[in-house]
């Protein structure tokens, strides 16, 4: 052996099984890393490609300035950012347990004459080599990812993402993977290696660093028994171990209503409502004949056939007034109309649709978070007195989804023709069905005519974008999920390692497989409940922060309000992660027998 150094492949073919975690978490940080920069820079082409068609040729720093060059950059840095907090917390939590499995192979090299500093660029080199596999992985993963949704978004998604290349390769996005592989590794590889420098060549053979203190004071079990006060001893009094772990289910939480964010905010850029039609059929004049709506339904290649009527400025009296003192707006919607605002859930708590069908004296309203008219307000219109059973998030027929003090209702169509007299549509949509030809919607143009304007809108069709985009942002959230819980499971089953001769001195004294269980449960939910506490506490307002920034201030009509539908998914999470982490690590106590656990003193 020439050098200490060349310690460190032996090293890593002894330990194989224990770095498979570790390898894994740079394998996830590189593929990450290298997929979302290579679809940033896959989008920039298509974007370019798009712009010079309609341009002409552009400089790169056009496609950078433009919205579309400006939000997937944004984006990628973002991710850059999110996914290296991530690896360093994973990886460093990975060492940190490693080091302490090996306290007494630091201490015999500290016996034989091996310096701190030495110690540390060990530790350092140690986990560099760890890059040599892990890191070509990773980019492979990231560029066949990148290759294999490139050729979903053009083949099945197509609309816009016609032009995406399907085989690029992108030199940012490898250059990007390689740093945050190696950056990543040094960075997590600094405390464990400050660590193992500490241990003193009397490890060597006690084989305990005695650095944490663990054993100084008894366990409280005033309130709790023995053994779940060990476990909780145990998670508390190892300090930084405590904060990797508690940061790693903290970093999940986080990340997970983070990117709930953005489900919301694709929601709102590409809203897909039940009602979107197909084909609008408007007329020249206002009038559309309700027996031609009954033509068009039986028409082939047609699934749904609604019309709005409408109405404007009429004189009303408002909030529960006997005068005509304002005017408003009314729109009558069709039953299947009506039906789609409950699917969209864009009635407001409280509301009351089921009153509103039919012919009734109750109606919606549009309304914002300014709006001054509620549930139950009285409006008089001629001699009707109608009262608003619900209230609409927004405001639909607006550009910004304000009412801007305009009081629009929302009628049944029997009601709206009680109310006005009026029977004739204003606007008619179709939605067909998914085997509607174009010689289907040309009979329908031929059956329109002239009279009415004619409108085929099925080139604008959004659902293929939409899926694109959430199936990524939940694709991120499940390979985060998937590499936290792994990285737990595998935090907690090394640091019962670690306490092997713990055990032992407790089987020893008397201590059974389910109390041993119950102690290594305890340290498990000790770090889920701090790292639940510390994300709630961070994510929360950074959740807020986000839906300020990427919602309302696009969006003034949407409002935050607390995530309880992700928190209890992200919970859920938290105790599915806590169980699979204490089975690990309890079938191998049981499987141990009570001399072999015994002899590890």
């Amino acid at each position: 052996m020439k050098s200490y150094l060349s310690l460190i492949p032996f090293s890593a073919k002894v330990r194989r099984s224990q770095n498979r975690m570790t390898l894994l978490c740079i394998i996830f940080a590189v593929f990450m890393v290298t997929a979302v920069f290579s679809m940033a820079e896959m989008g920039i082409r298509m974007e370019q490609a798009r712009l010079e068609n309609k341009h002409g040729a552009l400089s790169v720093q056009d496609i950078i300035g433009s919205t579309v060059g400006q939000s997937l950059l944004s984006i990628a840095v973002v991710s850059f950012l999110l996914i290296l907090i991530a690896g360093v917390l994973m990886i460093s939590s990975s060492i940190n347990s490693s080091v302490a499995q090996r306290t007494k192979f630091f201490g015999m090299m500290r016996c034989i004459g091996m310096s701190r500093q030495q110690i540390i660029r060990f530790v350092r080199l140690e986990a560099l080599n760890w890059c040599k596999t892990a890191v070509p992985i990773g980019l492979v993963l990231g560029v066949a990812v990148t290759w294999g949704l490139c050729a979903v978004l053009r083949f099945f998604v197509g609309e816009e993402f016609s032009d995406i290349p399907l085989f690029g390769v992108s030199l940012i996005g490898i250059i990007s993977g390689i740093l945050v592989g190696v950056v990543t590794v040094l960075i997590a590889a600094n405390s464990p290696a400050k660590r193992a420098a500490k241990v003193s060549p009397i490890a060597a053979v006690s084989g305990n660093a005695g650095g944490n203190g663990a054993g100084l004071h008894p366990a409280d079990a005033r309130f709790v028994k023995i053994e779940t006060a060990l476990g909780i001893r145990h998670a508390v009094s190892a300090k930084k171990n405590l904060i990797l772990m508690t940061g790693s289910f903290a970093l999940s939480i986080i990340l997970f209503l983070s990117f709930s964010v953005m489900i919301d905010f694709v929601n709102y850029l590409m809203p897909q409502s039940a009602s979107t039609s197909d084909i609008d059929i408007s007329g020249c004049a206002g009038t559309i004949p309700a027996d031609f709506v009954e033509t068009l339904r039986g028409m082939d290649g047609v699934k749904e056939v609604y019309g709005r009527r409408s109405s404007f400025n009429i004189p009303a009296g408002l909030n529960g007034g006997r005068t005509l003192s304002g005017t408003l707006d009314l729109i009558s919607y069709d039953d299947f109309d009506l039906e789609c605002l409950k699917k969209d859930g864009v009635l407001k708590s409280g509301s009351d649709l089921s009153k509103v069908y039919g012919d009734s004296n109750y109606v919606l309203a549009a309304s914002d978070p300014n709006s001054p008219w509620e549930i139950g307000d009285t409006i008089l219109i001629g001699d009707e007195a109608l009262e608003i059973a619900g209230l609409l998030k927004y405001d639909p027929f607006s550009d910004n989804g304000l009412t801007n003090g305009k009081l629009t209702l929302i009628t049944s169509g029997e009601t709206f023709v009680r109310l006005t007299g009026i029977t004739d549509y204003s606007l008619v949509m179709i939605q067909v069905t998914g085997e509607a030809t174009d010689e289907n919607v040309n009979a329908i143009r031929t059956a329109a005519g002239d009279s009415y304007h004619f409108q085929d809108k099925r080139d604008q069709r959004t659902s293929g974008t939409y899926m694109a985009f959430v199936f990524c942002v939940y694709g991120f959230l499940a390979i985060i999920t998937l590499v936290a819980v792994l990285n737990i499971v595998n935090s907690i089953s090394m640091s019962v390692s670690a306490r092997l001769k713990q055990y032992g001195a407790m089987r020893a004294v008397g201590m059974d497989e389910r109390q041993l269980v119950k102690m290594i449960a305890a340290e498990a939910v000790t770090y889920a409940f701090c790292g639940c506490t510390a994300g709630c506490i961070a994510g929360l307002p950074l959740s807020r922060l986000l839906y300020d920034f990427l919602i309302t201030e696009h969006f003034p009509y949407a409002v935050w309000s607390f995530p309880v539908s992700s928190l209890t998914v992200v919970l859920l999470f938290v105790v599915l992660a806590v169980m699979a982490a204490v089975c690990v690590p309890a079938k191998r106590i049981r499987e141990m027998s009570v001399t072999e656990t015994i002899g590890e003193l």
